[in-house]
């Protein structure tokens, strides 16, 4: 130890001595909290906290309520922006297949017209009978007239009710 020199004794003393004070004031550091008794404080004291703090407690609650709408908002935002994307997937697919069902009906047409009348109705009994009378609508009134003739009296008297529903005026537009 005689070959130390001070600066040297010091520093080795120094880590050990800066413990034994940090160890010593253990409070030091520590955050002082009031402590209440309820065994002691009389109904007025307890009254005039709750007084106190209920604008603190009402301001929280308002800023948690005010946060939670706010991640509501978000929430609402993402599923109309999803639901728009959806949309317009569902508006270019129906101009899609109207137009492809417009170019198809007059094809359609034009097939049934030059089909031979017996041969005509029994593939048309065959048909949703929607599409079979809107085809059966779209042909000489003549010709329809001889499919009609050739089917089932059954199925031609559906196909019938409907073409006669989609003349009548107070039949309502609306599908549903």
């Amino acid at each position: 130890m005689t070959n130390m020199t001070l600066p040297t004794v010091a520093r080795r003393l120094v880590l050990p001595l800066a413990g034994f004070v940090m160890m010593a004031i253990p409070g030091a550091f520590a955050e002082e909290r009031p402590v209440i008794t309820t065994t002691n404080a009389s109904a007025d004291e307890i009254r005039e906290f709750c007084t106190n703090i209920a604008d603190a407690a009402r301001d929280q609650r308002y800023l948690l309520q005010k946060q939670e709408l706010e991640n509501l908002q978000k929430d609402v935002d993402e599923r109309i922006k999803t639901l728009e994307a959806r949309r317009a997937e569902y508006e270019d697919w129906l101009t899609r297949r109207n137009a492809f069902l417009k170019q198809a009906e007059g094809g359609l047409v034009e097939i049934y017209r030059k089909m031979k009348p017996d041969a005509a109705a029994a593939q048309l009994a065959e048909l949703n009978p929607e599409i079979a009378s809107a085809i059966v609508m779209k042909l000489p009134p003549r010709q329809s007239s001889t499919i009609l003739g050739e089917m089932p009296a059954a199925k031609a008297a559906l196909l019938t009710r409907i073409i006669a529903a989609a003349g009548d005026a107070n039949t309502s537009k609306d599908p549903s």
